[in-house]
């Protein structure tokens, strides 16, 4: 059955194909029986491959047994390099395999849709050859660790034209597309300033992303663990379990704050104020507290300016639970955001728009893959921020956003 104009004639399996369905039910959806009896061919199930089974992974699992019987999804198959990850995955969703190599998963024509759940260094390539196989992709943020794989799968989704999610979940609160409007209307006159923060607070015996027991449970590598496999384009070193268990910590892996946690909240800031790329951008901080073999910063802030004539400041602590307020500030006035949306204030007047996560609405819109890819694209921008850190420089952000320049 193919699309005849009307959303209500999207068989279940077209309407993975034109939405990623099942990458957003991977996101925490419930549909509501009205809207899923809405779907003609509801009997159609469809079937998700998961790409790694650790902490994420095993968020993954437990939405995907919330969402077997209300929305017919299968899990066909856990991947994960570590064996004994998979096979406990595989037993806890009741899925069909185990695997250690994702491109087994890939070759399954049974699979509809594929969920990136690993550390960001390996994202590109399974991202690019869940494409290749004709997968619909939902990927854990950051979408990729460089700017250079972020094109690569970019030009990928185009030229394959499959849908792509990227798991930033602020994204589902509709306070922000709220926001934008009232942005967009005027109601704060002209955007000049925003200001927002990722903080937390670590003991002094264990900081940012250290797992100590772990490590010390694993000096030796477990016996069914490809290691190698783990490492994929990295530098080959010998087994680390810091590097494994910690991996956050490790440029070589990750961008750290910057790219694991800010990616959270200036997302926020540019869905309200309808930006991509930024202009110029410095980024500032060091290892102040944790001197202890990291070579990511623990304290981190950046400053962005957008072409549309305005400055972004994200803060980022792991010092210091302190919050400062998340404000977009106006020539007439300015809004802030909370945990129950947002308020909208000038001299004279008061407006307040709670917050909403209509995930639902959201699969019906998703029927642009190419716009939404060019939107994680940019957000994945903050990847070469460390590099700004490590080399002091002001990086430069040409109209061409395929060039970086010092």
């Amino acid at each position: 059955m193919t699309n005849q104009g009307n959303g209500n004639n999207l068989n279940r399996r077209s309407f993975l194909e034109t939405t990623g369905t099942a990458a957003v039910a991977a996101s925490a959806l419930t549909w509501s029986a009205k809207s899923y009896a809405a779907i003609k061919g509801a009997n159609e199930r469809i079937n998700i491959g998961l790409i790694g089974a650790g902490v994420i992974g095993n968020a993954h699992m437990k939405v995907y047994n919330k969402l077997k019987e209300p929305n017919n999804i299968a899990v066909e198959a856990i991947v994960d390099c570590w064996k004994s990850r998979a096979d406990a995955g595989q037993k806890f969703t009741d899925a069909k395999y185990s695997l250690t190599d994702y491109r087994e998963l890939l070759d399954m024509k049974d699979v509809d849709q594929v969920t990136v759940a690993v550390p960001e260094h390996t994202h590109a390539d399974m991202v690019i050859d869940a494409f290749d196989a004709g997968k619909a992709v939902y990927c854990e943020k950051p979408m990729t660790h460089d700017i250079e794989q972020a094109q690569r799968v970019w030009a990928k989704q185009k030229e394959t034209g499959l849908p792509l999610q990227v798991g930033v979940q602020g994204m589902s609160d509709d306070s922000y597309i709220a926001a934008r409007k009232a942005i967009d209307g005027g109601m704060i006159g002209q955007v000049v300033q925003a200001q927002i923060e990722y903080v937390r607070h670590y003991p002094d015996n264990a900081g940012p992303w250290r797992v100590p027991e772990q490590v010390n449970k694993y000096q030796d590598k477990p016996s069914d663990l490809d290691w190698d496999a783990w490492l994929g384009h990295a530098e080959k070193i010998d087994w680390n379990p810091h590097h494994y268990f910690e991996w956050r910590n490790y440029r070589r892996y990750s961008g750290g704050i910057c790219t694991d946690l800010f990616i959270h909240r200036i997302s926020r800031i540019m869905k309200a104020c309808n930006l991509l790329y930024p202009r110029r951008v410095v980024g500032m901080g060091g290892i102040w507290q944790w001197d202890d073999g990291r070579d990511l910063p623990d304290n981190f802030e950046m400053i962005c300016e957008y072409p549309r004539g305005m400055t972004v400041y994200v803060l980022g602590t792991m010092s210091n639970r302190r919050k400062i307020d998340h404000i977009i500030r106006g020539t007439d006035g300015y809004i802030e955001f909370g945990g129950d949306g947002w308020v909208a204030k000038d001299d004279k007047n008061e407006k307040r728009s709670p917050a909403t996560k209509n995930r639902v609405a959201k699969i019906w819109d998703c029927t642009k893959p190419t716009c939404r890819t060019t939107f994680v694209t940019a957000k994945n921008s903050t990847a070469p921020w460390n590099s700004v850190w490590r080399a002091s420089l002001l990086l430069t952000w040409p109209t061409n956003p395929g060039v970086l320049a010092a």
